[in-house]
């Protein structure tokens, strides 16, 4: 599931802009499948850094993974293109990365669920001391214990 839509990039990018960053052949539309690669590549670059922390894929795309999967959508955009990008749109790729590695370090973190916590309270311990089926001597006691031998 792609973290963000055509739509959402259409909120960001004027659709010139986007014929432009799009359309190869010169036609003058809006080319879907180079956006739907750029959005995969976006989605890609998030998951290597959410991966060892997160549970992938999302139930549902948190906000803010949205907003960074648009923003480096567009980044790969214009990545395509000999032409510089607007100074702008720079800085949100950078901001956008260094946010990743922050969320990739556990120095942010993002509101799902953790996958590690158990909903029920988790595994309780139903043995005790006694129940122990080797045990190990003591030096201080001159005691020795099953695993003493080996």
């Amino acid at each position: 599931m792609a973290y963000c839509t055509q739509d959402d990039i259409e909120l960001q990018l004027d659709e010139t802009t986007l014929i432009e960053l799009t359309d190869d052949a010169g036609e003058g539309d809006v080319v879907a499948g180079v956006v739907t690669r750029a959005v995969a590549d976006a989605d890609e670059e998030i998951d290597s850094y959410l991966a060892l922390h997160y549970s992938l894929p999302f139930d549902s795309t948190p906000n803010l993974v949205r907003k960074l999967s648009v923003d480096l959508a567009i980044c790969h955009l214009y990545a395509r293109r000999d032409d510089t990008m607007p100074e702008t749109r720079a800085q949100r790729c950078k901001d956008a990365r260094k946010l990743l590695e922050a969320l990739g370090a556990g120095r942010a973190v993002l509101d799902v669920p953790d996958p590690a916590a158990d909903p029920d309270g988790g595994v309780g311990v139903t043995t005790s001391k006694s129940d122990r089926a080797f045990s190990i001597g003591r030096s201080s006691d001159g005691s020795s214990g099953t695993l003493d031998n080996y």
